[in-house]
């Protein structure tokens, strides 16, 4: 995996000046892709992890009703935390679109 990075590494140094171009160029396009792509991911995965936190949590309770309500607002603060990747990936998406890939002129 190594050698593959190497020659992109060199392309991306011997040509700094097609990631600046002034009207956007190829970029734009591939910026709405990768901002779709990228919250695509981002929410799929965190749909996951909430899914898994919260099937935890309710096995935990069931097995010690007495702790539920610790149980509870632990698991209340994980599913924040996980959310919170979500929105962070969201705000690099919006970032993408209005600086590279959305031109209302």
């Amino acid at each position: 995996m190594r050698r593959s990075l190497i020659p992109v590494g060199v392309a991306v140094l011997a040509f700094p000046t097609a990631a600046y171009a002034a009207d956007g160029g190829w970029i734009a396009p591939f910026a709405v892709i990768a901002a779709g792509i990228g919250m695509a991911i981002a929410a799929g995965l965190c749909g996951l992890g909430q899914g898994r936190a919260v099937a935890s949590a309710v096995d935990a309770m069931a097995r010690q009703p007495g702790a539920a309500a610790r149980i509870q607002t632990a698991m209340i603060i994980g599913l924040a935390l996980i959310e919170s990747l979500a929105i962070y990936t969201l705000v690099i998406a919006l970032i993408l679109l209005f600086v590279k890939g959305i031109n209302f002129a």
